[in-house]
Parts: C-alpha cells; structure tokens; sequence
C-alpha cells in the first residue's frame, strides 16, 4: 500500500468518526432535552449544540477558520438526523435502555480522538493536541448539560474529562510512535468509552475534597 493511499485511508476512517461522534453526540443531546421537557425545536437546537459546540471551540482556538461545523452543511445535517432519532425514537430507546450516559461515553470517545487528531495535523504540539482533543470532546456535553439544567459532569468529581484526555493522548502518542493512526485512533477511543463505563459503575472517582467544617474563629 502507497503512501497515499494510507493517508486517504487514514483519513476516511476518521471521517467517519466524526460522523458517529456527531450524530451520537446529536442523539444524546436531543434524548436529554426531551426527557427534560423540551418540544421539538429545542430538543434539536440541544442536539446541534452539543454535537458541534466542543469542535468550533477547537477549531477557533488553532486557527482553522470558518470551523468544519459552519463551513460544511455536513455536521449540521448528521446532527438533525441524530436529533430527531433522539426525539422521536426516546420512548424505544427507554425501552432498550439505552441511556444518555452510554451515548454520551461513545461520543466522547470519538471526539476525543479526532479532535486530538485535528489538533496534530494543523501542527500543534502532542501535549496541546491530546487537551484540544479533551476539549473537543467535553465542549457539547459542558453546553448540553447547563440548557438542560444540570450541573456539568464534567464539573463534578467523576471520571469524564480525565478519561477523554487519556483517549486523546493514547491516539496522540500512537501518531508520535509512527503507529497507523486508525488504529492508534480506535484505540484511544475504546479505552475512553470502557473507562468512562466502568467508573460510571464501579463508582470510581476523582479525589475531591467533601464538606470541610466550618471554622468557628
């Protein structure tokens, strides 16, 4: 295989990563407006939000302006269509017990990858890539979760962000290491969700400082 055709490949597989971050992404922001209340309108507005808000902040902070989410009607077509699966289909989702929170560990997985690897092919350094990668990753949920009036997860003492920048640093070091980003990528990705997962069920947590007593001097 040339040159070129690994990097087409290469590229094609993250394309399509993308892809399911986004329309993932979409589905869980959409399913969380929904259960919150929302109509139509602001289930999809939710949708589109946290399936594009963590890539334009990406995107602005390495300079690759217009963002893909404003520059391409490809985003905003996949985040629709996550959306309104997300809305219409919640009462079978319930039923298959499909929760936000597994939607939500897929994409995060996904976009901290390719937001890693965004990050690295417009020449910022691995240590930046692997947080811009973090950051793309975080950003929508961060937005979804403050419209849906909740507090972050990504404020509380759970491991989210902690396992996005893992996954983003695995596919960051993969590409250092001369490894197939691809697979390097999927990589990242799997350890991301799986770690995401298993805190979330084994109640694993962050160090965090609980209640201190309050001084009487």
């Amino acid at each position: 295989m040339s040159l070129i055709e690994s990097q087409t490949i290469g590229r094609d597989v993250f394309s399509v990563l993308d892809a399911a971050g986004t329309f993932v992404f979409a589905l869980s922001g959409a399913n969380a407006g929904a259960r919150r209340g929302m109509d139509l309108f602001g289930a999809l507005l939710l949708a589109l939000v946290t399936a594009t808000a963590g890539g334009v902040m990406t995107d602005l902070l390495i300079g690759n302006t217009p963002p893909h989410a404003l520059s391409s009607s490809r985003p905003f077509l996949i985040a629709m269509a996550g959306g309104v699966t997300g809305f219409v289909f919640l009462p079978h989702i319930d039923r298959f017990k499909i929760s936000v929170l597994l939607l939500d560990a897929i994409g995060l997985s996904l976009f901290a990858v390719t937001g890693a690897s965004n990050a690295l092919s417009h020449g910022i350094a691995p240590l930046f890539a692997a947080l811009l990668g973090m950051l793309t990753a975080i950003g929508g949920g961060l937005i979804r979760d403050v419209l849906s009036g909740q507090v972050p997860v990504v404020l509380r003492d759970e491991i989210y962000a902690s396992a996005a920048l893992l996954g983003a640093g695995v596919a960051v070091l993969g590409q250092g290491l001369a490894l197939p980003a691809d697979l390097t990528a999927l990589a990242g990705a799997l350890i991301c969700c799986v770690l995401r997962l298993a805190a979330v069920h084994q109640r694993w947590r962050l160090p965090a400082w609980r209640q201190l007593p309050v001084s009487r001097g």
